[in-house]
């Protein structure tokens, strides 16, 4: 039975009235060319770039798990939504060298810099990414959704959870398989409109129902609102015990986001992520101009300081209107009967508000508000996977391939990438917590990508050996992480035994282990550089601060002025009064 009025029902068909709409004008526009079909034709102005970065970053990852993280560790991952400024890195330090080289895709940048290998390499490691983050996670929040909104659907032996899964699936990947980038850009731009107002309208409904923002703080306590985690939380007893009784790494073991790991761990993630990802970079790669390109990043950057008010903290008000009794249905669904908080069932914070707070209509816009953020954060990256198997696979083995092929391989491949993210879905239910699940995967795989394009970018001296076996070492151990936690996670009785090498790899908090990663292939990269000839400095010209002309330089500078620079002002000054508020 649906918990949607006739009113809701009818509001979200009107929403999806209007993505149709929107997304068949972008069909009709041409797309005579893989520029057009995969970059809209750099034709993207700076509100569709900055509306469709934020669309394709507040997915399903944040609907359900982000929520589900604010009522387990209250505002402890708004370390992760606070790296706004990581865009303003993009806007002012990267994109400069994207525009400049006219690339596609990521890896084909890597690949100007270093060698064809470097970019083969870069565009597995990506793919690879998308299928067990973005890809997976995405369906696997769609159906948490639909299994409460509508948790008595079954279809031909499939439950609301399955039901809602491809659902979600089809109804996204028909516009984006159809209108390529341009229809996700412009669908996106309008979906991030409804998702911001729905979700303010939650965290408004959520507050007035449990009391107001002060009810809040009393009930979730100052711990909950404090970003900085001790590094091991006082009074925690958990599997490592035996460690630290014997005093051999304690320190290295915790559960609960420590603050040495948000302070040097998170910044990686986020650098990867908003800097150098194809899923998000790509938005830019489809403006006109540096200028747009920059204003774009900036203007997402001031939309990213949302979500720790609009998923964050309705998180909380879930969690304290369960924990205090004043909504015991949703009490009954986090608690049980001990009063111990039902970690698995937190994911279901934010649609648990949608279903048990809102008043009838509200509810609609609000749906229509969830469901377009789990079909933007889709289209993204199906977009952004059939471009890198296309451009950075396809068109290298066929290069005489005709552009009406490229569009059509790109169409294909979105549709295998869905197949092999369903089949990972079991992994991710067996996790501790969504959004735990995808920083933990994004930490083994983000550090060797930052660490190639940044150090790249600014050490000319280092070249593609160096660069190769930076990549290796780090996906190799990043790999190797994931193929020790995976048993743990689908095997519900397996174990290794404690205090074995196995076992404490296991349990090395993962931000720890990313940093590990980060600093070894760092190591590497200089190391193996410095012991082989540099690279050949004019064929790297304009792709290094130390290789950039004169002329480079001043066409740059011309691309922005005092709008630019004030916008990202007020961006980091909103920053630091989070982190001032946020501090205990």
């Amino acid at each position: 039975m649906s918990i949607l009025g006739t009113l809701d029902w009818v509001i979200i068909l009107a929403y999806f009235a209007i993505i149709i709409g929107v997304a068949y004008w972008a069909t009709k526009k041409k797309k005579k060319s893989a520029e057009d079909y995969f970059l809209a034709g750099r034709h993207l102005g700076w509100f569709v770039i900055g509306a469709s970065i934020f669309a394709s970053n507040i997915g399903s990852e944040h609907l359900v798990g982000l929520a589900g993280s604010g009522a387990t560790d209250g505002v402890a991952l708004a370390h992760y939504e606070l790296h706004a400024w990581c865009l303003l890195v993009l806007g002012w330090v990267m994109v400069p060298f994207y525009m400049r080289s006219k690339v596609f895709t990521m890896p084909e940048f890597l690949e100007r810099r270093f060698s064809p290998q470097a970019r083969t390499i870069l565009s597995i490691i990506s793919l690879i990414a998308y299928v067990l983050t973005k890809i997976a996670v995405g369906i696997f929040a769609g159906g948490i959704v639909f299994s409460v909104l509508m948790p008595d659907i079954n279809f031909m032996g499939l439950d609301s959870f399955w039901v809602g899964s491809i659902l979600v699936i089809i109804l996204t990947g028909l516009y984006t398989v159809l209108g390529g980038f341009r229809a996700v850009a412009y669908t996106e731009a309008l979906q991030t409109i409804i998702l911001i107002i729905g979700s303010v309208m939650v965290t408004y409904f959520g507050l007035k129902a449990l009391g107001g923002w002060d009810r809040l703080r009393d009930i979730c306590g100052t711990e909950m609102f404090n970003l900085w985690k001790p590094l091991v939380p006082a009074g925690t007893e958990s599997t490592w015990a035996p460690v630290k009784e014997t005093g051999r790494m304690a320190w290295y073991f915790n559960d609960n986001y420590p603050w040495v790991g948000m302070l040097f761990c998170a910044p990686i993630i986020g650098l990867w992520y908003w800097c150098t990802d194809q899923y998000i970079v790509q938005r830019t790669l489809g403006a006109p101009s540096e200028k747009e390109a920059r204003r774009g990043s900036i203007f997402a950057s001031l939309l990213k300081l949302l979500p720790v008010f609009i998923f964050i903290i309705p998180g909380m008000i879930c969690f304290a209107l369960a924990k205090s009794g004043e909504n015991t249905a949703i009490q009954q669904v986090l608690f049980d009967n001990n009063g111990n908080l039902i970690r698995e069932n937190a994911q279901q914070a934010f649609p648990l508000l949608v279903t048990k707070v809102l008043p009838v209509g509200v509810r609609g816009l609000v749906v229509a508000g969830l469901l377009a953020a789990l079909m933007s954060s889709l289209a993204g990256v199906f977009n952004a996977s059939s471009t890198l198997f296309t451009m950075d696979f396809y068109s290298r083995i066929r290069p005489k391939a005709s552009q009406s092929q490229l569009v059509w391989v790109g169409r294909l491949a979105t549709g295998m990438m869905v197949v092999v993210g369903l089949l990972w879905i079991p992994v991710i239910k067996g996790g501790k917590g969504l959004y735990d699940y995808l920083q933990g995967v994004q930490a083994y795989l983000a550090p060797p990508i930052f660490v190639v394009f940044f150090f790249g970018i600014f050490m000319k001296r280092l070249n593609r050996k160096g660069c190769i076996a930076a990549l290796l070492t780090g996906f190799g151990m990043g790999l190797f992480r994931l193929a020790v936690d995976t048993p743990i996670k689908l095997m519900e009785n397996f174990s290794y035994e404690n205090g074995s090498f196995l076992w404490i790899v296991n349990n090395i908090f993962f931000q720890y282990y990313s940093l590990l990663i980060a600093v070894v292939c760092a190591i590497v990269m200089i190391v193996v550089s410095y012991a082989t000839p540099a690279p050949a400095y004019e064929k790297i010209s304009g792709l290094t601060y130390a290789t950039l002309t004169e002329e480079d330089k001043k066409a740059s500078r011309a691309s922005w002025g005092s709008k630019e620079v004030l916008s990202s002002i007020l961006v980091l000054l909103l920053i630091i009064a989070a982190y001032v508020y946020f501090s205990g």
